[in-house]
């Protein structure tokens, strides 16, 4: 946590932590930095009363940061540290009695505060700043998200669950004067994509080698996920490159049979003769959807439910063998997947017949009809009005499926068993977030790019909490701050294209894959997983909601879940959205005890 420079700020925390440790203290030498976390993972310097910190992954040296500091007169300056210093972070400052802090751009290092009092804490997270101000769940918050599922775009999907605790979004930082004001000021903007692919592609390499260097820990085993896929096995090579002779690589079998991750993890595995490596069987981990009613956090709902079980395990088995750190190449698809089509729109005024071939190629590989497709190319409704059309829309059932996706997230509808107050809230929420959006004068398809990231950053910030209950820090370089810079400085257009699958990517680890998975164009499903899961553990999924919370605070009904679960041949929609309505019924258990200061100290150790 970060405290104001004020005394009565340490006995407002005091008083009801149990015994918080002062890390570092402001000039007046008023606590500053209060918590538990690990040595290696905090840079701090002093030059006269400016204080600095800079806590995560982060290779910047104390000599480093002290020169890249030298001269800030104001905590507004160091806007220019913000943007230049590589890896995943938090920054802190105190200058004269006002105190700066902000998280990384995607959300994978939050900033969450609150007040107790009239005093202002700041902390990493927000279930232990709302046992801290006394404050419960925020239901309409909870509504919204069994309403609308995890996939909430920006500025929605990042509200906390508790009430009274408030988020920082992530290109802003948190200002607090020496009154006590608090002010969320902006200073991040995405770059302009003007490069070729070509240019952003050297720059791309660049950032990865760096954000995989910063992770080098002399002294202990690193593990890194090696699917088979291009964005592990990317990490796999540049942990390589950086000289990492003690690499572990780890992948499970997959039970899909016409998954060939296997096959070019094989080619993968033959070009890394100095790692280790460890591939675990179906039968030696447990199933998708073991365990369906553990909690995966004590601060939001958990989202990946299906895997919990499975992702304990391997953290588990993994810090056994030896690793402090796990590379995992979760990002690589926010990045630099074909997923966002919105830049068409700008494009088609641009570079008509540009825009034109590519419509073609999305309407090949989507299936778009042709009069959906040129409508969608006229002009799109903007960000207020998306947000109150889906919540006219948010309960008339499944989208339609082949349809082009070039607005401003996926399609908010709620699961049939959503009751009808739940939907009414969720409604009210949309609209509310929708007024609120100032209009945009930006890149409208680089705003979308940028939200990406942002819907899913904070999900893996819980998963990367899993892993550290077993030891095991998870590193995310595809979600480093610089990483995403330079991904989204490349024009739209060749960044993704229907063609060619992640061109970006593949373009900047060329020089640095073997070529055969360099020029893989396949992605592999696991969809088998979770169906052999999902039929073996129904029963105790349809005991767990016999006795819901969510039903008991009106948000489902669960006659109507039991129905769509046991639906022969259940939809991979109803498998989706029941993952994380899992999430939400068994944070909501867990929120409804009565809170421990233990529990909170123990929060406070991870990110």
């Amino acid at each position: 946590m970060v405290l104001p420079d004020r005394p009565d700020a340490w006995r407002a925390v005091a008083s009801q932590a149990s015994e918080p440790q002062c890390v570092l203290a402001h000039a007046s030498g008023n606590p500053w930095l209060v918590g538990t976390l690990a040595r290696d993972e905090l840079t701090s310097v002093t030059l006269g009363s400016l204080r600095v910190a800079v806590i995560g992954s982060c290779p910047v040296t104390a000599t480093r940061l002290r020169e890249l500091v030298a001269g800030v007169g104001t905590v507004a300056e160091l806007n220019a540290l913000a943007r230049v210093l590589p890896g995943c972070w938090h920054l802190l400052a105190s200058l004269d009695g006002v105190v700066r802090v902000q998280g990384s751009l995607t959300g994978l290092r939050r900033v969450f505060h609150t007040r107790i009092g009239d005093v202002a804490i700041v902390g990493e997270r927000a279930d232990a700043l709302a046992e801290l101000a006394g404050s419960g769940v925020d239901e309409r918050v909870l509504a919204t998200r069994v309403a609308c599922g995890p996939l909430l775009p920006p500025p929605l999907g990042e509200h906390s669950f508790w009430a009274k605790v408030h988020a920082l979004a992530p290109d802003c930082y948190l200002r607090i004067d020496p009154g006590g004001a608090l002010g969320e000021l902006r200073w991040w903007r995405p770059p302009d994509p003007e490069l070729s692919l070509l240019e952003g592609a050297a720059a791309v390499r660049q950032a990865l080698q760096t954000a995989v260097a910063a992770r080098v820990r002399r002294g202990q085993v690193l593990s890194a996920d090696l699917s088979g896929g291009l964005d592990s096995t990317s990490l796999c090579f540049l942990a390589a490159q950086a000289g990492r002779t003690d690499l572990l690589t780890f992948r499970w079998a997959e039970a899909e049979q016409c998954n060939d991750d296997a096959r070019f993890a094989a080619h993968a595995i033959n070009a890394l003769p100095l790692a280790e490596h460890l591939v675990l069987p179906q039968d030696q981990m447990p199933d998708t959807y073991a365990e369906p009613g553990d909690n995966g956090d004590v601060e939001a709902p958990y989202p990946y439910t299906r895997t919990l079980a499975r992702s304990r395990h391997n953290a588990t088995l993994l810090a056994a063998r030896g690793a402090g750190d796990h590379l995992a190449g979760d990002g690589g698809d926010e990045l630099f997947h074909h997923g966002n089509t919105a830049y068409l729109s700008a494009l088609v005024r641009r570079r008509p017949i540009t825009a034109i071939r590519h419509l073609r190629g999305y309407r090949a590989l989507r299936r778009w009809p042709w009069r959906a497709s040129v409508s969608a190319l006229g002009p799109r409704m903007d960000a207020r009005t998306w947000w109150h059309h889906q919540a006219a829309q948010l309960s008339s059932g499944p989208p339609p499926r082949y349809v082009p996706d070039l607005d401003w997230g996926y399609p908010l509808r709620a699961p049939v068993w959503v009751t009808p107050a739940a939907v009414d809230t969720a409604r009210a929420v949309l609209r509310a977030t929708g007024d609120a959006i100032a209009p945009s004068t930006s890149n409208r398809a680089q705003d979308i790019a940028v939200s990406i990231p942002r819907t899913t950053g904070p999900h893996y910030r819980q998963l990367a909490r899993v892993f550290s209950q077993a030891g095991l820090r998870l590193q995310l370089p595809y979600f480093d701050d610089r990483v995403v810079e330079a991904a989204l400085a490349v024009r739209s257009h060749e960044r993704a294209t229907p063609w060619r699958y992640k061109p970006l990517l593949v373009e900047a680890m060329r020089p640095v894959l073997p070529a055969v998975i360099a020029a893989r164009t396949t992605k592999g499903s696991f969809g088998e997983d979770a169906r052999i899961g999902f039929r073996r553990h129904l029963p105790e999924i349809l005991e767990i909601f016999a006795d819901s919370a969510l039903a008991s605070h009106g948000l489902i009904n669960t006659d109507l879940l039991r129905r769509e679960l046991l639906t022969p041949q259940a939809q991979d929609t109803v498998r989706h959205a029941l993952e994380d309505l899992l999430g939400c019924e068994a944070w909501l258990r867990a929120a409804q005890t009565p809170m421990t200061s233990g529990r909170t100290s123990a929060a406070a150790t991870t990110f």
